[in-house]
C-alpha cells in the first residue's frame, strides 16, 4: 500500500510537495503514537502506514532525486539499518518487540521500522531494474525468503528476534515487489491496474484487517 500510495502523490502532485506532505503526516502519527498512553490499534496502523509510505519516498529521493542507483541505496539503507540494530541492542540489550516498554525503545522501533521500508524499496527496485528480475519475479523470490527464517527457526533453533527481524525486513520487498506489479503499466512490466486504484484496493484492506482485529479484541473482553 504505502508503494503505491507514494508512486500515486508523486505522479499527481510532483516530488517536492508529496515528500514534504508525506513527511509532515508521517510526524503527525509518529506524534500521536508516541503520545498515547495505552496502545490503539488504529493510532498504530496510522503510523505504520505513513511510515510505509514515506519510507517509499525517502528510497525513491535518493533514485529519481539525486540519480544515486539502486544498488547503492540499498547497500545504503542496509548499512543504516544495521547501525540502527547496533545502536539499539548496544543500549538496551535487546531488540525484542516484546521488550518496547520505553519511549526509547519505541523510538529505536520505529527508526528501524522506517529504515527497513525504505531499504525494502531500494532492494525491491533493485531486483526488478537493476538485476531484471522483474516485479513479478522479484515479489516471487522475495515471498519465498520470507519464509526461510521461520523455517530455519523451527528447524535449526535460529535465533527467534533475528529471524522474526529479518522475516519483517523482507515483507517491504515481497509488497513493493507486487504493489509495483500490479500498479505499473504493461510496457514497465507490471499489469496495467494502476496505483492509485492498488492503494485504494490494499487500504481498504488494511481498514477491514484492523477492524476485525479490534473487534476481536473487544469480544475477548467481554468472554473474559
Amino acid at each position: 500500500m504505502g508503494e503505491d500510495t507514494s508512486d500515486f502523490l508523486v505522479r499527481q502532485f510532483g516530488k517536492a510537495p508529496a515528500v514534504i506532505v508525506g513527511f509532515f503526516i508521517l510526524v503527525v502519527g509518529l506524534y500521536l503514537q508516541l503520545k498515547a498512553r495505552r496502545y490503539s490499534r488504529w493510532i498504530y496502523w496510522f503510523a505504520v502506514v505513513m511510515v510505509s509510505v514515506f519510507g517509499t519516498m525517502a528510497a525513491d529521493v535518493l533514485h529519481l532525486g539525486l540519480g544515486i542507483p539502486y544498488l547503492v541505496s540499498t547497500i545504503f539503507f542496509l548499512v543504516l539499518l544495521i547501525l540502527v540494530f547496533w545502536l539499539w541492542n548496544r543500549s538496551e540489550g535487546t531488540l525484542s518487540i516484546a521488550s518496547i516498554t520505553t519511549q526509547r525503545r519505541e523510538l529505536f522501533y520505529w527508526a528501524s521500522v522506517l529504515t527497513t521500508f525504505a531499504l525494502g524499496t531500494a532492494a525491491g527496485d533493485m531486483t526488478a531494474h537493476t538485476l531484471k528480475w522483474g516485479f513479478l519475479s522479484s515479489g516471487v523470490i522475495f515471498g519465498i525468503a520470507f519464509f526461510l527464517p521461520g523455517l530455519a527457526y523451527l528447524t535449526l533453533k535460529f535465533g527467534p528476534v533475528l529471524a522474526f527481524w529479518i522475516s519483517y525486513i523482507i515483507t517491504r520487498p515481497f509488497g513493493a515487489s507486487f504493489a509495483d506489479w500490479f500498479g505499473a503499466d504493461k510496457v514497465k512490466g507490471g499489469i496495467g491496474y494502476g496505483f492509485g486504484k492498488t492503494a485504494l484496493v490494499l487500504t481498504a484492506a488494511i481498514l477491514v484487517m484492523v477492524a476485525f482485529t479490534t473487534k476481536e479484541k473487544v469480544q475477548s473482553k467481554l468472554k473474559d
